[in-house]
């Protein structure tokens, strides 16, 4: 099946990865397309977020390559791979906001860092807007420690957003939340791949998260990929471990 490489935000040829421990990743081919939501599923241990962090260049890894917008991760420089990264938010599981920051001034710091040139009235109308969009605008003068974990991510979200990525990746979005929290995230990740036109990978266990987000789904086990497909294609297996993710 060919395709053109411009829809393709990102592919992954024959990617292997192995710690002192051991193999983590073996062999893995991926892409993801343009305005797509991909969901990597898999059991906590299987490789998932070392993926991702090879994605960007936070971890090297030891055959294969990976291209985003059609360039090589492996052969940019500092420079070149820290303009590819502006245009990727990271979710990680911790959110990661500054505890002694507001939500707001949480938002305006990337803004401060990346766009020195934009005006202060420039810079709020787009945290507005990140801040609407993930439904936190009440929250804005509130502490980090005053949200529940929910919220968090939503800040979390909001802090990615304010930069205009064109790809997200999430890593375990809906770890830790309960089951109405973690649908409303689910449902937060879709409304956001409409209105910004991003394109997403979503690292998750979680099968009812995945359903909702996925346009298309990659089962992993061990470092490799088991399966690929929507939902329904994947639920029609008779793979032993690819049924226990749909029980």
């Amino acid at each position: 099946m060919s395709m053109n490489n411009h829809d393709r935000v990102i592919d992954i040829v024959g990617l292997s990865k192995s710690f002192t421990e051991g193999r983590v990743l073996t062999n893995i081919h991926l892409h993801l397309l343009e305005n797509e939501n991909l969901v990597i599923l898999g059991r906590s241990g299987t490789g998932k977020s070392v993926l991702i962090k090879c994605i960007v260049g936070l971890e090297k890894f030891d055959r294969g390559n990976i291209f985003i917008f059609g360039n090589d991760v492996a052969a940019m420089n500092e420079t070149e791979l820290n303009n590819v990264r502006r245009k990727i938010g990271f979710l990680f599981q911790g959110g990661a906001l500054y505890d002694s920051m507001t939500i707001e001034e949480n938002l305006l710091f990337p803004l401060d860092r990346n766009t020195p040139g934009m005006s202060h009235h420039e810079k709020m109308a787009i945290v507005d807007e990140a801040l609407e969009s993930v439904g936190l605008i009440e929250a804005r003068k509130k502490m980090p420690n005053e949200l529940s974990g929910g919220m968090k991510k939503r800040a979390g979200l909001a802090r990615t957003l304010v930069l205009k990525p064109e790809v997200i990746l999430y890593d375990e979005p809906t770890t830790g939340l309960d089951p109405f929290t973690s649908q409303g995230i689910s449902e937060l990740i879709v409304s956001v791949r409409e209105r910004y036109k991003t394109s997403s990978i979503v690292v998750t266990h979680d099968m009812k998260s995945a359903k909702i987000i996925a346009d298309r789904m990659i089962i992993m086990e061990k470092g490799e990929i088991l399966a690929e497909g929507t939902y329904n294609e994947l639920k029609k297996y008779d793979n032993e471990v690819i049924r226990g993710f749909f029980n």
